[in-house]
């Protein structure tokens, strides 16, 4: 290993990054006794976004059991933004994990398009590099030219699954809304696709269509806007959990709950819960406790095998509700 990667590796294996909030996320590189050859495994970076979303600090955690279980076959490092708006900061750690000399790197990026100029330096230097959760742009991979596979669910499927599921719940000409994701982001984009095709094929209006940036606190203060100037509404289709549960709190201050329906992404927790409540009607899960995994499995793959072809995977994604939850 040559001196500066060595010089690297052990500044890793002190370093803590900060996920969010006050809680941190350590790095999982394992730091040799005293005396001993530094460790031959293959280290790999997880990059995720906003740790403060219950949806990647799972995700993290599903991501270090797996490595807890294949000690012998890799190390771990977890990183994480404060806000899934910044794009800067995700950009730097990728940069940091490619000068610390990781030997892949698997990222669920902030943005599908703004990621991939750092991401195809990190292939160039030599990193084995696995897109998951958000789907990087086709048109800015081809600009770049560089092939990164994506491992992860369809995003537009899964949301028509939701939608078509709310539709059954309402009648042909009802008004409903959409809470989008991040407009950059491939997934945000693919849910709402699949949400208005639901609704187009069941002969449903969306009245309106906001982003509210994946953030709870947004969604809310959204939906109450869109309850007052929409009276109509009959449902809130939400493209994640977070954004459901602010639609939650907005439809209780309206004293709307018994006649707005809403819908969600993610199956975090909490939603299970509201689902049980009968406050929200569905969401969809990706199995998010495993999809690092996922991505972390198919690196080690193309670490094993340098010639092997990168090829994207396709992941599970259910339908959630009150039913399958057993109520």
């Amino acid at each position: 290993m040559p001196t500066c990667r060595l010089k690297w590796f052990w500044i890793l294996a002190l370093v803590t990054v900060v996920g969010c909030g006050t809680s941190e996320i350590e790095t999982q590189t394992a730091r040799p006794s005293a005396g001993s050859e530094p460790s031959e495994k293959p280290r790999v970076a997880l990059i995720m976004k906003s740790l403060a979303n219950e949806f990647f600090s799972t995700m993290a955690a599903g991501a270090e059991s797996h490595q807890k279980e294949h000690a012998g076959d890799y190390e771990l490092i977890v990183n994480g933004i404060k806000d899934e708006r910044d794009l800067s900061r995700q950009v730097a750690l990728v940069e940091e994990m490619v000068a610390a000399g990781v030997d892949a790197i698997v990222i669920a990026p902030a943005d599908s398009k703004a990621l991939v100029p750092a991401l195809r330096r990190a292939k160039d230097a030599g990193v084995v590099v696995v897109n998951i959760d958000n789907r990087l742009d086709t048109e800015v991979l081809q600009q770049e030219e560089v092939a990164i596979p994506f491992v992860g669910p369809d995003n537009k499927a899964g949301a028509k699954k939701v939608g078509a599921h709310l539709a059954t719940t309402l009648q042909k000409g009802d008004k409903v809304a959409v809470l989008e994701g991040i407009r950059t982001s491939f997934n945000g984009t693919q849910r709402r696709l699949g949400f208005e095709e639901a609704m187009a094929e069941a002969g449903i209006e969306i009245v309106d269509s906001q982003s509210a940036e994946w953030e709870m606190s947004i969604a809310n203060t959204i939906a109450a806007a869109m309850l007052s100037e929409h009276p109509e509404i009959k449902a809130i289709l939400a493209a994640n959990d977070s954004m459901a549960l602010g639609a939650i709190a907005a439809v209780k201050a309206s004293d709307r709950a018994d006649n707005v329906q809403i819908v969600g992404f993610d199956n975090i927790t909490a939603v299970q819960q509201a689902i049980r409540d009968r406050a929200i009607l569905a969401t969809a899960d990706q199995h998010w406790d495993q999809l690092a995994v996922f991505g972390i499995e198919a690196a080690l793959k193309l670490l094993a095998d340098p010639n092997a072809t990168a090829e994207d995977v396709e992941t599970p994604v259910d339908l959630i509700t009150a039913e399958s939850l057993g109520e």
